[in-house]
């Protein structure tokens, strides 16, 4: 749908000044950016697949949506949406792959994507290939989601989420064989920190064959990069019951 993409500008990792704010970006495959539908907020509209797309700013698939009023819009691919399938957003809808609702009308234990850690603003948690999250309880204004990654939040009842494990999960087992692929994408190559001088990594210097030379591995920075890196001051910190694994 050519309305629904624009040309998506490379600017390789620099700021409006022209300095490297983001290391190893380069230049890479000319590429068009895919609106994508987070926020599913056509409610009562029903919608038809017609048709399974591959987009290359994410690493799930997307599938254009015909709704029955005539608009068109992207959603992620959950696995097992094919072409020809029904999709909608609403208070209480069936409960089926794809189909979008408030999580406090979705039934414990579901798996659910795309959603909402603010109601209304649009879906932030679980939007990667093979990703889903739990729903664990609810509790209050509250739900409890198990995140991928071990950690369980509390999430607004209000916030929309979509039924459904994500596709694509195989995107992980990709490898990609020369280092072309790489700069087609976008990646420069990356010095590891030990191989430079101590002037330029925390990792550098040493008389060969040298370790880091610190207690825990560090950026270029001199930040932390490995363990218990989340800022303790943060206010969102109230909602998580329990942390990921460092």
């Amino acid at each position: 749908m050519k309305n629904l993409k624009t040309l998506l500008k490379k600017h390789s990792g620099r700021s409006s000044g022209g300095m490297v704010t983001v290391r190893s970006q380069g230049g890479r495959h000319k590429r068009y950016y895919r609106e994508i539908d987070f926020k599913r907020d056509k409610f009562g509209v029903s919608g038809e697949v017609v048709s399974l797309e591959y987009d290359p700013n994410r690493n799930v698939e997307i599938a254009l949506v015909k709704y029955s009023d005539g608009d068109r819009r992207y959603i992620l691919v959950a696995k097992g949406i094919n072409i020809g399938d029904k999709v909608i957003s609403g208070e209480k809808v069936e409960n089926k792959t794809g189909n979008t609702m408030k999580l406090k009308n979705i039934t414990v234990g579901a798996l659910v994507h795309n959603v909402e850690l603010v109601p209304g603003k649009g879906g932030q948690l679980g939007r990667s290939a093979g990703v889903a999250l739990q729903l664990l309880a609810k509790e209050g204004n509250f739900a409890h989601l198990k995140l991928p990654s071990g950690e369980i939040r509390m999430v607004p009842l209000q916030s929309l989420a979509t039924i459904g494990v994500l596709g694509n999960e195989d995107i992980r087992q990709r490898v990609l064989g020369k280092a072309g692929t790489s700069r087609h994408m976008g990646i420069k190559p990356n010095v590891r920190g030990v191989a430079q001088d101590p002037d330029s990594h925390p990792h550098g210097g040493g008389e060969g064959r040298s370790g880091i030379g610190r207690k825990s591995p560090m950026t270029k920075y001199g930040k932390k990069a490995v363990g218990k890196t989340r800022n303790k001051r943060k206010q969102t910190s109230r909602y998580i019951i329990k942390r990921r694994k460092p």
